[in-house]
């Protein structure tokens, strides 16, 4: 008895000795941040299954967890996995076959970029390139197609202005899409000068081009959403929105996803047509762990830079011209109707004050008041003073993209005035109403980079630090809150704060290491502020080599 009873006693210490918790990631020595609810600070946590599952101080984790991999993160900062709140996904990754027109001086230049691109790229049958801005250029004209039909009399060419809301394309494209002098279009523009064409569309007139475009292969399609992640990647992005997608896409995502060649996860929000809208209200919500369904995406005016921004009076520099309503009141009452009655959100694309007031008044119509169907306006670029309430009143969260405020303060005035521009890209008003805000960058019409949107929100300044004291400053959002609006907040407007956005007990272990503390740095170095890991569900999915890291 007494042998069984030491034997019984030594299988114990055994065992005591190796009271570890096997686990797949440890990461230690670390200064985290958790973004919970009381923004506690941790050194080190354990990660099994794509979760977290053990938090503590670094000597406690090492010592009651085994991991095959083992991170000493050398103090360096580590923070939720970055979300953007409103992109585009999918038209990241058509960048590779596009010219890059940003930042370019002038028209000339356009003509020079599309030569050498078309060199590199003789097999493609349409010439495609994207950003330019005529608020650049010495005369902020829009451009004309003469000089690109000289140029490329033979090949259909479509040039994406930087906000995606108006395009230039030569005669041979303009031929291809049937497109005429006489050719008028609801909720857009075909623009015509002298009686001629000047190769300018906006917003759904773009529609008409785009609808004889070659369909990618879907080869070609892959090729495209895996850059775009990878990009994203790179800047620490592990959830996004992406903002106006069809069936076909979604489809193809969630295969992707479920060969685990597409890792990002993505909030799909739908592009209103009547094949997503009669398949997915009769369908419901879907749901996994890398892909949400639930939103339609609505777009109701255009751009400010392209004047397709829909105000409540006419813009200072073309007095007879309000905007454009890109979709008739009555549809956009059957789309909110129809997807309240299916528990669908809505995110509806509001740039100009009118198109603000409307949609706010459209919602309150469906929400009636305090509610948690979190429905959101994207963009809420200028907000009337008296409308602000309204997100408040109906609990409608404003998505916001901070580095458009710092690309169009330069030129904004121009646009709307002195007295309007005081309205203009509200965003510490705006949080007030609910307490929450959320970030994007509406990449690609901006850079994907969130620190470049941290330091927008809380500087109010561009890559330049202009101007030196900010941007109507009474605006900012402190950087906490900014954290929170790129990272919990953001998950909170896809109904996702319970699953990810946060480090804690249960959550989804998506997390980046960074060589700043952004929320304790000097604003003039947060564009700098380098992504040295980014991890999804526990795996590296992003070492930046250079680094050494």
């Amino acid at each position: 008895m007494e042998r069984l009873l030491t034997i019984f006693l030594l299988f114990l210490f055994l065992q005591a000795c190796k009271s570890t918790d096997e686990v797949d990631l440890i990461v230690h020595n670390a200064n985290i941040y958790t973004v919970d609810s009381s923004l506690t600070k941790i050194e080190a946590f354990a990660v099994k299954d794509g979760r977290f599952v053990k938090f503590g101080t670094s000597q406690e984790i090492l010592k009651t967890c085994t991991a095959k991999q083992v991170v000493d993160a050398q103090q360096r900062s580590i923070f939720p996995g970055f979300y953007d709140a409103h992109s585009h996904f999918s038209s990241l990754g058509k960048l590779a076959l596009q010219a890059d027109l940003s930042n370019v001086s002038s028209f000339q230049e356009i003509l020079t970029l599309l030569k050498v691109h078309r060199r590199k790229h003789p097999n493609q049958g349409w010439l495609f390139g994207k950003g330019w801005d005529q608020n650049l250029w010495k005369n902020r004209q829009f451009p004309s197609k003469d000089s690109l039909d000289l140029a490329f009399p033979d090949i259909p060419v479509m040039l994406e202005r930087i906000d995606e809301h108006s395009v230039l394309v030569n005669q041979k494209a303009l031929e291809m899409a049937g497109i005429s002098t006489q050719t008028k279009v609801e909720g857009g523009l075909v623009e015509v000068k002298n009686g001629k064409l000047t190769g300018i569309l906006l917003d759904n007139a773009v529609d008409l081009v785009r609808s004889v475009l070659p369909k990618p292969s879907l080869a070609e399609q892959k090729e495209m959403l895996m850059y775009a992640q990878n990009l994203c990647f790179t800047k620490g992005l592990t959830s996004v929105c992406d903002a106006g997608v069809d069936k076909e896409l979604v489809e193809l995502i969630d295969l992707m996803h479920k060969n685990n060649e597409l890792k990002i996860r993505i909030y799909a929000m739908l592009n209103p047509t009547k094949e997503n809208l009669d398949h997915y209200l009769q369908k419901g919500i879907y749901k996994t762990d890398r892909l949400n369904v639930r939103s339609f995406k609505v777009f109701t005016d255009g751009a400010l830079g392209s004047r397709g921004a829909l105000l409540l009076k006419p813009y200072e520099d073309s007095p007879q011209n309000y905007g454009i309503l890109r979709t008739s009141i009555t549809e956009m009452q059957s789309i909110f109707e129809l997807a309240d009655q299916a528990g669908f959100q809505v995110g509806t694309h509001c740039i100009g004050d009118s198109a603000n007031r409307l949609v706010l008044d459209l919602y309150g119509q469906n929400l009636k008041g305090k509610n948690d169907k979190r429905w959101r306006i994207e963009h809420c670029q200028i907000v009337d003073s008296a409308d602000i309430p309204k997100f408040g009143k109906f609990s409608i969260i404003p998505s916001v993209q901070p580095t458009h405020c710092t690309s169009d303060m330069l030129w904004a005035e121009t646009r709307i005035g002195k007295k309007r521009l005081k309205n203009a890209y509200p965003f510490k008003y705006l949080f007030q109403q609910n307490q929450l805000i959320a970030f994007g960058t509406d990449f690609p019409v901006e850079d994907a980079n969130p620190m470049y949107s941290f330091h927008a929100a809380i500087a109010r300044q561009n890559f330049m630090h202009e101007p030196e004291e900010g941007f109507q400053m009474e605006n900012a959002i402190d950087p906490i809150n900014s954290l929170k609006a790129m990272t919990i907040w953001a998950a909170y407007a896809n109904f996702e704060e319970k699953e990810r956005g946060s480090i804690e007990i249960g959550k989804m272990a998506d997390f980046v290491i960074l060589d700043t503390d952004i929320t304790d740095t000097h604003p003039r170095l947060l564009r700098l502020t380098r992504i040295l890991n980014t991890f999804v569900a526990g795996e590296k999915v992003y070492s930046n080599y250079e680094a050494g890291y």
